[in-house]
């Protein structure tokens, strides 16, 4: 495995805008979002997760982390709520969809009801980095693949201030590296992957210029649809 070094990030300043927030059944995220996410989608970061329209920069801004703070200083926490761009939504002139349970965790104690009555609000952002203690960057093959001739990855737990630009996949009988197709969100695919246990590299690009990250023999020669795979290292 090769491992990127620490990156420096400052400090962004924060962004006015607008928030609204969608509802479902359990207050989580939803797994059908327009980053191909799936149940992680739904789940991640405790379900504070959000759709967004301009940051999904046609799908570069999937996996990113924002914190999010409401300008009702009487019903809101100073703080705000941090969130995680699992989706791509739009609403009235907004650039945050909030899913149920990160719009109530912007609220004071017992100000969630009056909060949710407003529908949208005044917001300010900023880009944090991502963290997830305990969690290495994982390879998940998408549901679609279909082994041997299909295969689709999407990469979760990307922490730090990263954006993944690009994913290539070893090509060992032409000795050379052959890029994946961007397909849609945060999803990758190609048809008629190399044989055998399939070693990756990505480019993640964040507030320093783009790097490469090698992962060895992340995906076995059998690879499974559904299957996630642990990279065993982590972004920063």
């Amino acid at each position: 495995m090769v491992l990127l070094p620490a990156l420096c990030h400052s400090q962004d300043a924060y962004i006015s805008s607008r928030a609204t927030f969608y509802g479902s059944p359990d207050s989580l995220g939803t797994p059908t979002g327009a980053c191909g996410y799936g149940d992680y989608g739904r789940t991640v970061n405790d379900g504070s997760v959000s759709g967004v329209s301009r940051l999904y920069k046609n799908g570069t801004g999937c996996g990113a982390c924002y914190q999010v703070r409401c300008k009702i200083p009487q019903l809101c926490i100073e703080d705000g709520v941090g969130v995680v761009v699992t989706d791509y939504g739009e609403g009235d002139m907004t650039d945050f969809v909030l899913s149920t349970r990160a719009f109530s965790r912007l609220a004071r104690p017992n100000a969630a009801v009056e909060l949710f009555a407003y529908g949208v609000v005044d917001v300010e952002f900023r880009g944090i980095p991502c963290k997830y203690p305990g969690y290495n960057l994982m390879v998940k093959v998408h549901e679609h693949s279909r082994f041997p001739e299909y295969l689709a990855v999407v990469l979760l737990y990307q922490a730090g201030k990263n954006y993944i630009t690009a994913v290539e996949v070893w090509q060992e009988d032409f000795q050379q590296w052959r890029g994946m197709r961007k397909s849609y969100g945060a999803v990758w695919d190609m048809p008629n992957p190399p044989a055998g246990a399939l070693n990756f590299r990505v480019q993640v690009s964040g507030s320093a210029r783009p790097k490469w990250v090698q992962l060895s023999s992340v995906i076995p020669s059998e690879w499974k649809a559904g299957a996630v795979y642990d990279t065993a290292i982590q972004l920063y």
